[in-house]
Order: structure tokens, then C-alpha cells, then sequence
């Protein structure tokens, strides 16, 4: 198997202090995480941004002195996020790749989140994956369905999307996909030949689905955009002991994980 890549999703949109105090929110926060993150063997680290309210923000200035703080602090690869929050607009949403980072983001379709819609029409995905193209910036193709994998070999079939591609399977969101080991199965046997993939299991479920990637051979996103709990009933302090767990267990099983560097080069950014 190749060298395990853990992302850390250390923020999200949707959190707030109240339920979680080790939320990051300012950009040195971001960035103290990113490093915390990283030192405990993340090799990439997916970005959101707040603003001084601490509400999400697509604005480049944010992200720019996020990712300006966090390249000062370690060299992992960093991926933007054009989901940014449910109620956004796409202009807003798109905003962050005019900062040409190594990755992005990029949800292939509609699905519920919770009591919201997060609306992702043809269009959209069309406009975004030129964007992103144009600026030499590597999607990662969000999964939350089924359905959006064909919409993902699509894009790619009209040139839109270069190989090797990338999937993050995002598992266990109300209104979406559940997370369990059958439904991973089958989103990974439904990939083009090449692609990469990495799992991201929300709440209770991000251990498991992230024991089950080092086991089958895709890489893992744990943090706390997705799961604030180490354990049930006890909140994790903050992005690092998460990622800390995941290493253990890839050292448990025998699998080694990778450097950002090497994630690079087994993502085709090299």
C-alpha cells in the first residue's frame, strides 16, 4: 500500500465556541493548529476561514493571512474550501482559488446537510472545475452521494478534471450517505483506474471510517470540522490528539504515513 496521507480539517464553517473551546477562529489560531496538526503527522490540512465575529468567510484577504501564517509554521499541503457555508453564493464560494493554493475543494452535486440544502447544480460544478483548472489548483472531489462520482468522471471526461484524481468521500452527514464500511466499498470500487481517495467520517464515525481506510489502502481526513469528541463524552483538545490517534493506529497495522512531501507526490502535485 502507499504511505497513508491524514488530512486535518481543523475549523469547518459550522462550529462555534460554544460547542467546542478549542475551536480555532482567528488566522494565528488556524495556523497554531495547522501546526499542531502537522507535527502530529497530518500532511495536508483543509482550510475555512472566520471572520473577526468568528463567522465563516470566503474572503481572500482571510484566507490569504491564514495561509501565509500556516507556510510559516510547516510545509503541509494546503487545501482551500470552495463549500465555504450553505448560505454562500457561488462567487463567494469560488473565492479562495484566485490565491492559487495546492487544493481545493469541489462537492460534485447536491445533497441535504442537516435541515439545509448544500446546492451544487451542473453549472456550478463546471464553473468551479474551469476555475480551478485555470489556476493550476488540484480539486479535491467532495463526495457525500453516490451519484457524485459519475459527476466527477464527467467533469473529467470533458477535460475539465486531470488524472490521477482525487475523492474525499465525506461520510455520515444527516440527509446524506451513512458511514459504514459497505457504503466505502462501493464508492471506492466505483472510481475511475488511478484515483486516490481518503475518508472523512462526521461525528461518532470518523475513527472507524478512518481505521478502515488505513486497512484498505485510501487515506484519511479526521479534525474538528467533523468531530469534536475524542471520545464519546469527552471533547478532543483541539485538531492534534485526532490526528495523534489515526497515526497509531496506521503504526499499529503496519502502515506508514506519509510526509507532506511524499503526499505530493501521491497526489500528482509534485
Amino acid at each position: 500500500m502507499d504511505k497513508l496521507i491524514i488530512t486535518a480539517a481543523v475549523v469547518g464553517a459550522e462550529l462555534t465556541r460554544e460547542d467546542t473551546p478549542y475551536l480555532p477562529l482567528t488566522p494565528e489560531e488556524i495556523a497554531e493548529e495547522a501546526r499542531r496538526s502537522c507535527e502530529a503527522g497530518a500532511s495536508v490540512v483543509h482550510l475555512h476561514a472566520r471572520d473577526p465575529e468568528g463567522l465563516p468567510t470566503q474572503d481572500p484577504k482571510v484566507y490569504g493571512e491564514i495561509i501565509e501564517r500556516v507556510r510559516a509554521r510547516c510545509d503541509a499541503v494546503i487545501q482551500v474550501s470552495t463549500g465555504g457555508a450553505v448560505h454562500m453564493s457561488a462567487e463567494e464560494r469560488l473565492a479562495p482559488v484566485s490565491l492559487q493554493p495546492e487544493m481545493a475543494s469541489l462537492t460534485t452535486g447536491t445533497v441535504n446537510f442537516g435541515e439545509d440544502v448544500f446546492s451544487n447544480p451542473w453549472g456550478l460544478l463546471v464553473r468551479f472545475a474551469e476555475a480551478m483548472k485555470a489556476q493550476g489548483v488540484k480539486p479535491e472531489l467532495e463526495i457525500f452521494d453516490t451519484g457524485m462520482v459519475a459527476n466527477a468522471v464527467r467533469l473529467e471526461t470533458m477535460g475539465l478534471l486531470l488524472p490521477p484524481l482525487h475523492f474525499d468521500f465525506v461520510l455520515g452527514v444527516p440527509g446524506a450517505l451513512p458511514a459504514g464500511v459497505k457504503n466505502l466499498v462501493h464508492l471506492v470500487e466505483s472510481l475511475p483506474a488511478g484515483s486516490t481517495w481518503s475518508v472523512a467520517g462526521i461525528g461518532r464515525h470518523q475513527l472507524p471510517m478512518a481505521a478502515a481506510a488505513v486497512i484498505l489502502g485510501g487515506h484519511a481526513r479526521v479534525g474538528l470540522e467533523d468531530n469534536i469528541f475524542y471520545r464519546k463524552g469527552e471533547l478532543a483538545q483541539g485538531n492534534g490528539p485526532l490526528v495523534e490517534r489515526v497515526v497509531r493506529v496506521a503504526r499499529e497495522l503496519g502502515r506508514p504515513v506519509a510526509t507532506p512531501d511524499e503526499a505530493r507526490a501521491l497526489l500528482g502535485l509534485a
